[in-house]
């Protein structure tokens, strides 16, 4: 249980939820459990969306959750509620430790050694209390004026999917009969617009959203909309192509999706049940020559950032892969003590169940070439801006899947396509990245910039 001394990180965010989870944890020791973990979850959001001028919902939500575990020796058992009175608390305890006492004995489980726990110091710039005072009034004016702005841009965009923007603030709790208590809470505020074009009897729609902790940070409304109607515009009249084998460019959002793949090979849990194409490499060559990808918590304001994981392991900087040489798994505890390893800080606590893996900022550093530059060294290939369906098998790295995007014809933007597949093996892909862009995109905890691979197969007619 905790101790007089025990260090609280953050309490006076939320000093009564502190209080309920360091107490809820000592009775858990008085109940016959041998180490326990609560989380508390509290935060409060408003939704508006609205289409043509017109407004669809209004939504507000508060809410409070608490979830236990508690150990008994490597018997572990989980129960969470949204009733945080402390008799119901109390219900919730007992029926873990009951569940706990009926499970298998697990010898990875358990919590993080007190040595390994901890925070960061300092204000990390995560929250802001402009998020949570937002309007519904506020929130509709931007979402019309985006909606607005986009269709305001060419005859052609005729119709909407809608605008929306959602505010709100959250924090989380956690403490455990480790001596951990901490507490951090986040704010963020976004804007997106899904216009809608027409041309010679043909639709076509994209969007385009804007993403920070408080509104001030936020792109204007109309810069939100125009972009939304360049993105939807230069889809009109997309076709299909022949199939070939071709370099692909990947704008930002779509090279995310293929970081995203690469998360969950380097994810510890992956490895150890052997469902990833990266097990058995560390210290491998596994990427081009300078690709390097780092995972880091630590970084001031960014989306993926956090002053201790969702264990109680302070987050740090984890070099992934280092000049395409793979250096590090992201670990949790357990990850860890299969692998033989040390826990990384990459633990991530939902309510429910045990801690999985999941990444900080999981960042690929940009490089020195701009987009228009990549694009402009592409003689014929795809520039790819969406991805659809899924296709990836995590083991063997096969990659298949629906896209669309532009045709590139002698380093330009030639004709927008669709119904097209690309295709190849992760395997292969991040060992023929040629160029990677100066432009990472920042909105979100997986952050990539432009990057062109050699050698894909475009699959069209």
């Amino acid at each position: 249980m905790p101790t007089a001394n025990s260090t609280v990180f953050g309490a006076e965010i939320a000093p009564e939820l502190v209080d309920l989870a360091q107490r809820l944890v000592a009775e858990a020791a008085r109940r016959g459990a041998s180490a326990a973990e609560c989380v508390i979850r509290q935060g409060r959001e408003l939704s508006v969306a609205v289409r043509r001028g017109q407004t669809e919902s209004i939504k507000q939500a508060e809410g409070k959750s608490l979830g236990i575990r508690v150990f008994r020796g490597q018997q572990a058992g989980v129960t969470y509620s949204s009733d945080l009175a402390w008799d119901a608390a109390l219900r919730m305890l007992d029926s873990a430790l009951a569940i706990a006492a009926h499970a298998s004995p697990d010898p990875f489980a358990g919590l993080p050694r007190p040595g390994e726990q901890g925070s960061l110091p300092g204000d990390l710039a995560l929250y802001s209390p402009a998020a949570a005072q937002v309007t519904p009034q506020q929130a509709l004016e931007w979402a019309l004026r985006a909606e607005r702005a986009a269709l305001d841009s060419d005859p052609r965009l005729t119709n909407s999917d809608g605008a929306s923007v959602d505010a709100g603030e959250g924090c989380k709790i956690l403490a455990n009969s480790n001596g951990f208590a901490g507490a951090v809470r986040r704010s963020t505020c976004s804007l997106s617009v899904v216009p809608i074009a027409t041309q010679d009897g043909g639709m076509q729609r994209d969007y385009w959203y804007t993403l920070a902790r408080d509104p001030d940070g936020m792109d204007s409304p109309e810069s939100v909309g125009r972009i939304a109607a360049q993105r939807t515009l230069r889809r009109l009249g997309a076709r299909k192509v022949p199939t070939a084998r071709v370099p692909v460019v990947f704008d930002p959002q779509a090279a995310r999706s293929l970081l995203g793949h690469l998360l969950e090979a380097v994810s510890g849990e992956s490895v150890y049940r052997e469902a990833s194409f990266l097990a058995g490499k560390l210290g491998q060559q596994v990427a081009a020559s300078g690709f390097t990808l780092v995972d880091d918590g630590t970084l001031p304001g960014r989306f993926g950032t956090s002053p201790f994981d969702g264990e109680g392991v302070a987050t740090r900087r984890t070099p992934v892969i280092e000049d395409g040489r793979l250096e590090s798994y992201l670990l949790n505890c357990y990850a860890a003590r299969k692998l033989s390893l040390a826990t990384t800080g990459n633990a991530s606590r939902a309510l429910a169940g045990t801690p999985g893996v999941s990444c900080h900022n999981f960042m690929l550093a940009p490089g020195a070439d701009s987009p228009e530059q990549i694009i402009a060294g592409v003689r014929q290939g795809l520039y790819v801006t969406e991805f659809m369906g899924f296709g990836v098998n995590a083991v063997t790295g096969d990659y298949s899947r629906g896209a669309s995007g532009l045709w590139i014809e002698d380093g330009q933007l030639a004709y927008p396509v669709e119904e097209i597949t690309v295709a190849g093996n992760l395997r292969d892909m991040f060992r023929h990245v040629v160029a990677i862009g100066n432009d990472p995109d920042l909105r979100g905890a997986i952050i990539a910039p432009t990057l062109l691979i050699e050698g894909l197969t475009v699959a069209g007619r």
